[in-house]
């Protein structure tokens, strides 16, 4: 059994910042196994990549949308899984999914086999 709990979601300025966490608590494997991602769903749109990293965190992928605004990264001695947003838009509004995957790094959504309940993020202007 695998639990993911993301926290740190809330309300921001545009322009602004918000780090977000994810826990992992898992029976199965070790942290380190799984890669880890970020997807959000925006009111009415569906879910998206966000972000991804590898097991080791030597490897990260973004979405075209936050590159060179949000950082993804991983402290697997503390088996949580980060995303630093900055510069924050509107647009980001949404809630933000934290996943793992047995699998490499991918940018869809049922490749991830374990998902979090989420945390809203709202970018207001």
């Amino acid at each position: 059994q695998v639990q993911l709990v993301e926290s740190g979601g809330g309300l921001v300025q545009a322009g602004g910042s918000l780090r977000l966490s994810c826990a992992c608590a898992s029976s199965e494997r070790t942290f380190n196994k799984y890669a880890m991602a970020w997807f959000r769903q925006a009111p009415r749109k569906e879910r998206e990549f966000v972000a991804g990293i590898s097991w080791t965190g030597d490897r990260t992928y973004y979405t075209d949308s936050v590159k060179g605004r949000f950082t993804i990264s991983r402290d697997n001695a503390k088996n949580t899984v980060y995303l630093r947003m900055s510069s924050l838009k509107p647009e980001d509004t949404g809630v933000y999914y934290c996943a793992a995957a047995i699998a490499p790094v991918a940018n869809a959504g049922t490749q991830y086999a374990y998902w979090g309940q989420g945390t809203q993020v709202t970018v207001s202007t």
